[in-house]
């Protein structure tokens, strides 16, 4: 099908982009503009460039075809939020299924849909030697027990994906691991670890024992792997991550070493903590995009901000 049309030459893109508000979506927001695309916003909180509304509503009832339909709308808010609220969370799969049966109702010819690392077995992520999650370690009709309701729902959202684009819809699936950025809500690891460290709090609090890994990507190369999977017309899930293990304990002493100091670290081993390493296989990224932003940019950028 090869690029959409966009800003760098060709017809407008007319979007559809749900969760504008969000960390993933504002920022998708901004790149999409920048592109030149015509944007339709919409979110639960009323915003300058967006509609105020409900995505589950918007779904069941508009009948408008977009170029590209960009779904960012969720419920979620950290490991506390996975672990703490599993109902909250699971009506995502409520609008998803929505998302895709508008999709299919309205004729929209593609589309992007945000799974997640969550999505694959917890049983490949336990302690030990580090599993590095690949896009195939997924099988859709025996997807073993993703991470939570919110790994369920993702899972069951990749099925429908596979309906829709067999109704037409080319469906891009991409697989974030653990996006940050300068601007993410301080429920989230990585903006909680940054205000401890400009608060330059002593002792430095880590969830759970602190050997846990995470694969740290920037917002930034979120958005630009979405974007470049669109244009390149990328075919099935692709992890969108570094393939780079950092566990939280490694996270606090680059944090606070940029910081320019050195606490003692307290593990709160009854807090929330997840799984115990979520790493990816970044091959299938990394034949049509490069991640720009490394961790240690991303801990100066958000210490300066």
């Amino acid at each position: 099908m090869g690029r959409l049309p966009g800003s760098e030459g060709g017809e407008l893109m007319r979007v559809l982009l749900t969760g504008t508000s969000g960390f993933i979506g504002r920022h998708l927001h901004r790149a999409l503009l920048d592109r030149g695309d015509q944007v339709f916003g919409i979110d639960l909180h009323a915003t300058p460039l967006a509609h105020h509304g409900d995505a589950l509503d918007f779904f069941r009832r508009d009948e408008e075809r977009y170029d590209l339909a960009i779904h960012c709308a969720a419920n979620v808010g950290g490991r506390a939020s996975i672990d703490g609220s599993p109902l909250a969370v699971a009506t995502n799969m409520a609008l998803d299924a929505w998302y895709f049966q508008w999709l299919v109702r309205t004729g929209t010819p593609r589309a992007v849909y945000f799974s997640s690392s969550a999505a694959y077995p917890v049983e490949l992520q336990q302690p030990g030697d580090i599993h590095r999650l690949v896009e195939d370690d997924i099988d859709l009709n025996n997807p073993g027990l993703p991470d939570a309701s919110y790994g369920l729902a993702k899972v069951t959202g990749e099925r429908l994906a596979q309906y829709a684009e067999a109704e037409g819809c080319r469906v891009h699936v991409l697989r974030p691991f653990s996006g940050y950025g300068e601007d993410q809500a301080d429920c989230y690891p990585f903006p909680a670890f940054i205000g401890r460290a400009k608060r330059r709090e002593d002792p430095f609090e880590v969830w759970g024992d602190g050997s846990s890994t995470r694969d740290w990507i920037h917002v930034d190369d979120v958005v630009g792997a979405t974007l470049a999977a669109i244009d390149h017309d990328v075919t099935g899930p692709v992890n969108l991550g570094w393939g780079r293990a950092t566990s939280f304990d490694q996270l606090a002493g680059q944090v606070t070493a940029a910081a320019g100091y050195t606490p003692r670290i307290k593990h709160l081993p009854t807090a929330p903590q997840g799984v115990h390493h979520r790493v990816c296989d970044p091959t299938r990224m990394l034949g049509y995009y490069q991640p720009a932003v490394t961790l240690e940019e991303g801990i100066r950028r958000a210490l300066n901000s």
